[in-house]
């Protein structure tokens, strides 16, 4: 050694002795690290504070054994599995089975939720503008200027003549009053064509000529188009009778409905965007102009109207519309991904990232939710990274340490992917494709008897089914690692459905 120093060199020469100096010092630091205190530190280490229930940690013993439910106790050490937010249910998970599975992480932060509420809506005429065309007087429609709803009118445009025995004596009323020359009569007379809506054209004529008209003509009110006519030439009518409407076009109102949790995101003037198929890539911008007071008792949907510009009148009543309502809350509010939330049928979950390969599965309180966000109320602070990419995780019912185990390499086994197994229904979940079951043990999952729920595949009738019945479900093993019941016979082997 001492020749090869020599021929180093002065430099090279120190730089060896440094590193042997180095190496002499580690190996000591070992040593005495890896003795019998090393030894004693890591027994320490290892040696579990208590056991807790997978799915109760505040079920806990001093030894294990098994939960309520059958399952093995998880053991909780002195480190709570590293770091403050670690306890029970936390894990650790090698680094190369993380880059194998490509989990991406985000963190919690408070942003302004955007809310788009997609729906569907109908063109409808501006009531504020629809006008309704009635007679006061009975009689006979001489001729009709107007031949079917859609037909384009005027202002001042003649509508329908008509012939009316109580008109012709009002008409004689005046004359007769003309020629006493008595203002009141005069004056009562007019005011009877008036009440009668005679036009003030036929009643000025009437005055100067003192000729009664069999036939009196109505004119148009205002412009637009004509809807919902249910009249014809020489048909006979009585006062009050719907003969048609007059609506405009130049802009018009689009109903649509929201469901009761999205209702509290809408205000008035909130903006909105519409599509149609009838002009494919055009966009209406419009707003919101009224929210109904009340909602569908049946539907559960609150009713909202939108009004639109329709210049060129390109937009028609009862077109069918696709709707986006644009609201955007002012507050901040905590947000993490929507993909890096798992909803079960009774809780909702985030995946903890502890840092180091350690990750603990919290529940949460879930608000509001977007197509790419979903608002969290309770359960984690600002700043907190969650795992993203966690669908796989999804597991109903199952312990939070359970979910994980898929993640370690000594799990991975030659297990079925589908089971049969006897089952009793506790509760049938229609509006959410899901049931409740108590299932016997399932040895090839390794599965205990457990309460637990289950989609459904969408080919099953759930109405056949209820509280107490006993059955054979087959469970399938979904890819994203969920669990879906595919088929359901009764326990006395009569297929129900498959």
């Amino acid at each position: 050694m001492s020749a090869i120093i020599k021929k180093a060199g002065p430099i090279i020469a120190g730089a060896i002795l440094g590193s042997l100096a180095t190496i002499v010092v580690y190996n000591t630091i070992v040593d005495s690290a890896g003795g019998v205190a090393g030894d004693q530190l890591k027994s320490e280490e290892k040696k579990p504070l208590y056991w807790v229930a997978p799915m109760d940690p505040n079920y806990k013993r001093d030894e294990p054994g098994k939960s309520p439910m059958g399952m093995d106790l998880v053991p909780v050490y002195a480190d709570g599995g590293g770091g403050a937010d670690a306890g029970p249910g936390t894990i650790r998970i090698s680094p190369d089975v993380v880059n194998n599975l490509g989990v991406r992480t985000a963190v919690a932060e408070r942003r302004v939720l955007e809310v788009e509420i997609r729906t569907v809506g109908y063109v409808q005429y501006d009531e504020d503008e629809l006008v309704q065309i009635n007679p006061r007087v009975e009689g006979w429609i001489e001729n009709l200027y107007v031949k079917a709803s859609g037909d384009p009118v005027t202002k001042g445009k003649p509508l329908y003549d008509i012939y009316s025995p109580e008109l012709v004596n009002a008409q004689e009323e005046l004359v007769i009053a003309l020629g006493r020359n008595n203002a009141r009569l005069i004056k009562a007379a007019k005011d009877r064509l008036n009440a009668l809506q005679v036009p003030q054209a036929a009643i000025e004529a009437l005055g100067k000529s003192r000729k009664v008209q069999q036939t009196v003509t109505f004119f148009a009110p205002k412009s637009g188009v004509i809807d919902n006519l249910s009249v014809r030439q020489g048909m006979f009518v009585t006062p009050g009778k719907s003969m048609m409407s007059i609506g405009i076009l130049d802009h018009v109102w689009v109903e649509a409905e929201v469901f009761e949790r999205q209702a509290a995101a809408i205000e008035l003037y909130t903006p909105v965007t519409m599509t149609l198929d009838f002009l494919p890539g055009r966009i209406w911008q419009g707003k919101v102009d009224y929210i109904y007071p009340t909602l569908d008792a049946k539907t559960r949907t609150l009713r909202v109207r939108l009004r639109f510009n329709n210049e060129n009148h390109a937009l028609k009543p009862n077109m069918f519309a696709q709707v986006v309502i644009h609201a955007t809350d002012t507050q901040k509010t905590l947000l993490v991904p929507r993909e890096a939330v798992i909803r079960t049928g009774r809780s909702d979950r985030v995946v903890l990232s502890l840092g180091e390969g350690m990750f603990k599965s919290v529940n949460v309180k879930l608000g509001r939710l977007n197509e790419t966000h979903a608002e969290i109320l309770a359960g984690l602070d600002a700043g907190t990274r969650v795992v993203s990419s966690a669908q796989f995780l999804l597991d109903s019912e199952s312990s939070k340490t359970s979910d994980f185990k898929r993640l370690d390499h000594s799990n991975i086994s030659s297990a079925p992917t589908e089971v049969t197994v006897a089952a009793t229904v506790n509760s049938v979940m229609i509006n959410h494709g899901m049931l409740n079951v108590t299932h016997e043990p399932i040895d090839a999952w390794d599965w205990p008897t457990m309460v637990m729920d289950f989609y459904v595949a969408d080919s099953i009738d759930l109405t056949r089914y209820s509280e107490g019945m006993a059955v054979d479900i087959k469970i399938r093993e979904r890819a994203n690692g969920s669990y879906e019941i595919v088929a359901i016979q009764s326990s006395s082997n009569d297929h129900a459905n498959q």
